[in-house]
């Protein structure tokens, strides 16, 4: 709101309500310039990578992605929309790819254990084979939770989807014209 000053506007003059927007103002401000040195602080103690590159994601949000990979390869599997579901498996491999680059503390271990379950997953796209897909995401799922547990996150538990979360995406293979 502008306050149009006229000679002779004193504090006394303004209206009440002036005062306590200006008041509102001024506490906004405050609050803003406390909160950001914090905000900062805050984003700054993340675990640091190997690199100490400004844009690199955290490992929780490579997790996150991967997490959602792992639902989207679920539907694509069940659908037998095998080409969705190579896209979604090379798209996990190149999550724990970066994972596995960007942050030391993650046991090598804990990566080589979802190299079997990803090559059955391949192996079960490539010959076209829901048993066996359903077989191999049962075991990638227990490999996602043992690294979990091996990490000291088993409170992070992954499970085999239960309905999809993508309504705005279509699973079953496109229509051949």
């Amino acid at each position: 709101m502008l306050i149009e000053r006229s000679p002779g506007l004193t504090k006394d003059r303004l209206g009440s309500q002036e005062i306590e927007i200006m008041k509102m103002r001024m506490y906004v401000l405050v609050l803003l310039v406390g909160v950001a040195p914090m905000a900062l602080a805050v984003a700054q103690s993340s675990p640091e990578p190997m690199s100490q590159g400004n844009n690199l994601p955290r490992l929780g949000e490579i997790m996150l992605a991967k997490q959602w990979r792992h639902m989207k390869l679920w539907f694509a599997g069940k659908q037998r929309n095998w080409n969705l579901a190579a896209y979604e498996l090379a798209q996990i491999r190149a999550s724990l790819a970066e994972a596995a680059t960007l942050y030391s503390n993650i046991p090598v271990g804990d990566i080589v254990i979802m190299a079997e379950p990803i090559h059955l997953i391949d192996k079960a796209i490539q010959s076209r084979d829901s048993a066996a897909f359903v077989n191999a995401f049962n075991k990638l799922t227990a490999a996602c939770n043992a690294c979990h547990r091996e990490m000291g996150r088993e409170f992070i538990e992954i499970r085999v989807p239960a309905e999809s979360p993508f309504n705005n995406q279509a699973f079953p293979p496109p229509a051949k014209q």
